[in-house]
């Protein structure tokens, strides 16, 4: 077998396996959709995710886990995981939109990223991040530190559309009152999520979504796994540490952090091999959630290869 036939073996093995992360953790989560506890949400998907992981052919460790950030349950960073083989950096959002799955609201997703060994990057010294995204269409035409009017009309000239007609999704929060009000005098569309952005950030690489660009302060995990999802199918985003006050602020300049610096796509998730799961876990715009049914449950999932570009759809039925 030749170098890239093996390779090629290895990857799609790889990718099979992720997929069987993320549908595990969802299937267990689900227990707990509409429930009122993210905890346990959180905690069900993690002991799931992280029995699968222990069963494949990888030397990983986990560079970003989404628990550290809420001091929820989680796969914490530096954690290592698998049975031994490719050295590899993990991301793990056991459910992005825990809030949502335990108010049985749709839109819950579990996501994983793996890349190789030292390439994934995130300045730990804060927990949120300001973000744009967006999809192949438009990478290269944005800037973070430009007005939202500019990068509006860049984007718009872009994909060939006017501004009018460029819907940029953002979380609902009060921090974003000043963003939503530039986005809608500069005449854009403002879809308002009231959480998830990862799955946000994805959506704006995806022929078949209605929403152009991510634009706000989020999560800086999920920054970093939007990241990889987007080298898998040529979107971009760059984060800027956006520190929540005074006491972290200090915490980022005696790090040696440089607030004014532009985390950029390849420096989030760089190498040259990244893979990317999803599985719904409540229905969404993105992915459909799990059903159950006596004996078994159905999920689907989309997985990732940067190498190839590919995005496959997999709808799976489990017997449990």
């Amino acid at each position: 077998m030749t170098e890239q036939a093996t390779r090629t073996a290895v990857i799609s093995d790889l990718a099979l396996g992720l997929a069987r992360v993320t549908e595990e953790g969802a299937i267990a989560a689900v227990d707990w959709a509409g429930k009122g506890d993210k905890t346990q949400v959180d905690a069900a998907a993690v002991d799931a995710m992280r029995a699968r992981l222990q069963t494949m052919a990888i030397d990983g460790t986990v560079v970003i886990g989404e628990g550290e950030k809420d001091e929820a349950p989680m796969l914490y960073n530096g954690e290592r995981v698998g049975a031994g083989g490719v050295a590899v950096d993990i991301a793990v959002d056991p459910i992005d939109g825990t809030t949502l799955l335990s108010k049985g609201l749709a839109g819950a997703i579990s996501v994983i990223a793996l890349s190789q060994r030292g390439t994934m990057n995130l300045p730990i010294e804060v927990f949120y991040m300001d973000k744009i995204a967006v999809g192949p269409g438009a990478a290269g035409a944005v800037d973070i530190n430009a007005p939202v009017a500019d990068n509006l009309k860049a984007v718009a000239k872009a994909l060939g559309k006017s501004v009018p007609d460029v819907t940029v999704v953002i979380l609902d929060r009060p921090r974003h009152e000043q963003l939503i009000k530039d986005v809608r005098a500069a005449g854009g569309r403002v879809k308002l999520i009231s959480d998830g952005d990862v799955a946000a950030g994805i959506q704006t690489a995806l022929w078949e979504s209605e929403i152009d660009v991510l634009m706000g302060i989020g999560g800086t995990p999920e920054g970093v796994i939007a990241a990889a999802a987007l080298r898998c199918t040529g979107g971009e985003i760059q984060c800027k540490a956006w520190p929540r006050d005074d006491e972290e602020r200090q915490k980022c300049i005696d790090a040696g952090l440089d607030l004014a610096r532009v985390y950029r796509t390849e420096e989030l998730c760089g190498g040259d091999d990244v893979l990317f799961s999803a599985t719904g876990a409540s229905t969404g715009e993105m992915l459909k959630g799990v059903k159950l049914f006596p004996g078994g449950a159905w999920t689907q999932t989309v997985v990732m290869d940067s190498r190839t570009g590919t995005v496959r759809r997999i709808d799976t039925t489990h017997r449990l």
